[in-house]
């Protein structure tokens, strides 16, 4: 019986790994804001392909799902001119 080989999905564009490493090197502030409209901000800790982990200054560590979460941008950016 042959083995079977994983076929890699060539539409695959890595961008939010490449997002999640960028964020967690520079330690940058962000805004998670979640599908129910809450916002927390702290600085991604780290991240799988489920969930990140912000660390909050002055609050406890959070363990977000992914699926919750409807936007992630940096504090102190300004969306109204987006």
């Amino acid at each position: 019986m042959p083995a079977m080989k994983r076929i890699s999905s060539s539409d695959q564009t890595h961008a939010e790994n490449f997002y999640y490493q960028k964020q967690m090197q520079s330690k940058t502030p962000v805004v998670v804001v979640m599908k129910d409209g809450d916002q927390v901000q702290g600085v991604i800790e780290w991240y799988d392909k489920n969930c990140i982990k912000l660390n909050r200054n002055g609050g406890p560590s959070l363990l977000v799902y992914k699926p919750a979460i409807r936007y992630i941008y940096k504090a102190g950016e300004n969306l109204q001119n987006r």
